[in-house]
């Protein structure tokens, strides 16, 4: 329906053309005129090698072909005309726009883009120009980065043919109209515009184990030698709205909206429904929950564009409709709107071509805000593919449905989908190791601590293990215990997360066994103040502390081996001091710290990960003055005098209140 609607459209920027035409190209142009294309293409092709010595008429061909090829929804070859009429220097601006859409349709994005620029640079008041550039770069971000959509091709009702603007028929959501150019179509002729047959509207239903049933006519009170598609339902089932339009080789005769009533054996005879005069466009019907809108599309004066989206509303469903409406500059462009569905919650979804898109058209979800502007924004990737994405349709209570595709990898041309968002679940999966020998902890108490105020106790397994499932929009903080260990702790948060997660959380818990180094607590030279550079790892002590709220501790500086004992006593005494004093400016009370100095009485004993720093270290080695005196070089001596000047702490209690 998408190409029938666009013959009635068709610019006719190169009908002027010279004397020079044959009497089949004349054929070709009157079906191109009334917008079969599918029948000129083959006309054209055999017959323009007979005007090649007339330059600017053969360039107008080669650039009427890539637009036939464009409007029966082929973009590769449009593609390839359109290179060829270039070359060939057309003499039409439009030719960089169009040769770039169809590139882009072939997800070429960069060379699109050349494209776009070349046309903004000859119409540089065209705003589709900027359209164009702007949804290339936006393509490549949202094919990168998909929705949580998942998408399913109905390759049961699907055929190589057209299938596409599915309505649902039932309110339990078992019964599918849909229109289709299927063999088994109404009428023995193809349409000139497609190749296909003249559309109708077919049925299927889907059984409990969801099946879908072989599609059926739904009837010849609706479907005639013309094009019928688009079908709505309103939401008792008795009222059956739709297009038809009517065609022939030669004459547009417009498209209608009709509405049929049902009928104990079926629908009944369909009348029009008067909106707008017999030549003009008056498609894709999609009524309101409460029967009293109208959404459709049309080609109406005074509109935005090509096709623009329209309403009409009534004061009761035995009423006549009122006089048009459109929907405005924040829906419609100047390119073609197409194919509404108003969903019951009041949300508007539709086709455009002329908004920042993945290819030709795209669906796009509309919601109203106070004041009746109309937020807009793409449904992206994988809804929306480069190929041409339109009618869809929402069951009313999730966010499910079907829509029509012509993407790459279908039954054949538009084919209908299946899509849904799948449930969202957040989990955490967690660890639990000791932070020196990064064994795994078992039956370590784990607490989850949601901001919505759930509290939630687990333990780890054998492994160390552990796992929750968690809320959406919520922070959280896990805090681990274990008699022995200090507490640890980890933060995550499902927080505009629209897809599923798994979170994956590592604590590391410290052993109280030993005492526990603090890196990074600097002081100059024979000093005992405490450098700026250390704040940072006493707040990292001060957040210890207030997790572990039930200890107290020793703060005990050690210096190393030169300088007297009774001196190196009193220095580190200081340096001890001086910690436990930055920590009762943090807040900590001062019954839960006690400063101890130990000179260079406990010289450092080197662990594996000391050994693995320094070849000249072994694990166990006692680095004295002994050790220092046989160290070969004065860097590794200064180097062992560095480690041994730090600051740590041990814990005293695990029962402070």
């Amino acid at each position: 329906m998408r190409k029938l609607l666009l013959t009635f459209l068709v610019s006719l920027v190169i009908a002027g053309i010279s004397q020079a035409q044959t009497s089949r190209l004349k054929k070709a142009d009157a079906l191109f005129d009334a917008g079969g294309y599918y029948e000129a293409i083959d006309i054209y092709k055999k017959e323009i090698d007979k005007i090649q010595e007339n330059k600017p008429l053969f360039a107008s061909y080669l650039y009427k072909i890539a637009t036939c090829y464009r409007l029966i929804g082929n973009p590769r070859q449009s593609e390839i005309w359109y290179s060829k009429a270039i070359q060939r220097e057309v003499q039409e601006p439009k030719v960089f726009y169009y040769y770039a859409e169809m590139l882009k349709m072939g997800e070429k994005y960069d060379e699109a883009i050349e494209q776009f620029q070349k046309y903004k640079s000859l119409v540089p008041g065209d705003e589709l120009a900027n359209v164009g550039l702007r949804s290339c770069e936006l393509a490549k971000q949202w094919m990168a980065s998909p929705s949580g959509y998942e998408i399913v091709n109905l390759r049961a009702i699907n055929t190589k043919q057209s299938d596409y603007s599915p309505t649902y028929a039932s309110d339990d959501y078992t019964e599918l109209y849909f229109t289709t150019s299927r063999e088994d179509a109404t009428g023995s002729k193809n349409h000139a515009a497609t190749g296909e047959k003249f559309a109708d509207i077919f049925m299927t239903t889907r059984d409990r184990k969801g099946v879908w049933s072989k599609p059926v006519s739904i009837g010849d009170a609706i479907n005639t030698s013309y094009d019928e598609g688009t079908p709505a339902v309103s939401s008792d089932g008795n009222n059956l709205f739709f297009t038809r339009c009517r065609v022939s080789k030669r004459d547009k005769l417009g498209c209608e909206i009709w509405v049929s009533e049902k009928r104990s054996q079926g629908w009944g005879d369909p009348v029009s429904i008067p909106i707008a005069a017999d030549s003009m466009i008056v498609a894709h019907p999609s009524i309101s929950d409460d029967g009293l809108e109208m959404y459709f599309v049309s080609n109406i004066p005074s509109g935005f564009g090509g096709l623009d989206i329209w309403k009409v509303t009534r004061t009761s469903t035995s009423d006549s409709w009122g006089e048009p409406i459109n929907l405005g500059g924040s829906i419609n462009t100047p390119a073609d709107e197409m194919f509404p569905f108003i969903h019951p919650d009041g949300t508007l979804y539709y086709s455009s071509d002329g908004l920042p898109g993945i290819g030709g058209l795209d669906i796009f979800k509309a919601t109203q805000k106070d004041g009746g502007a109309w937020a807009v924004e793409n449904m992206r990737f994988p809804v929306n593919s480069p190929a041409d994405d339109f009618g869809i349709i929402f069951e009313k209570e999730r966010e499910a449905g079907y829509f029509s595709s012509r993407r790459s990898g279908g039954r054949g041309a538009d084919d209908i989908y299946l899509f849904y968002l799948p449930p969202i679940i957040y989990n955490v999966m967690g660890e639990v190791n000791d932070e020196k020998t990064k064994a795994p902890i078992a039956n370590a108490t784990v607490k989850l601590v949601g901001s919505d105020g759930a509290v939630i106790n687990g333990e780890t397994d054998t492994r160390g293990g552990f796992k929750f499932m968690l809320t959406p929009n919520t922070d959280y903080v896990l805090v681990v215990s274990k008699k022995g260990y200090l507490n640890g702790k980890d933060k995550l948060t499902t927080r505009e997360l629209k897809e599923s997660k798994d979170f994956d959380s590592k604590i590391k818990l410290t052993s109280t066994e030993k005492p526990i180094e603090l890196p990074n607590i600097f002081y100059d030279y024979d000093r005992w103040e405490l450098r700026p550079e250390s704040m940072t790892a006493l707040d990292r002590l001060v957040e210890i502390l207030n997790d572990n709220p039930n200890i107290t501790i020793e703060l005990g500086s050690h210096t190393d081996s030169r300088g007297t004992m009774e001196y190196n006593y009193d220095l580190s005494q200081k340096r001890a001091q001086s910690v436990v004093n930055y920590l009762i400016e943090k807040g900590i009370a001062a019954d839960r710290l006690k400063a101890k100095g130990y000179a260079q009485s406990q010289p450092k004993v080197a662990d594996e990960a000391l050994a693995a720093q320094y070849d000249y270290v072994k694990v166990g080695d006692v680095l004295n003055q002994i050790f220092v005196d046989k160290l070969a070089t004065e860097a590794q001596k200064e180097t062992i005098y560095q480690v041994n000047r730090r600051t740590e702490f041990r814990v005293l209690r695990t029962d402070y209140k």
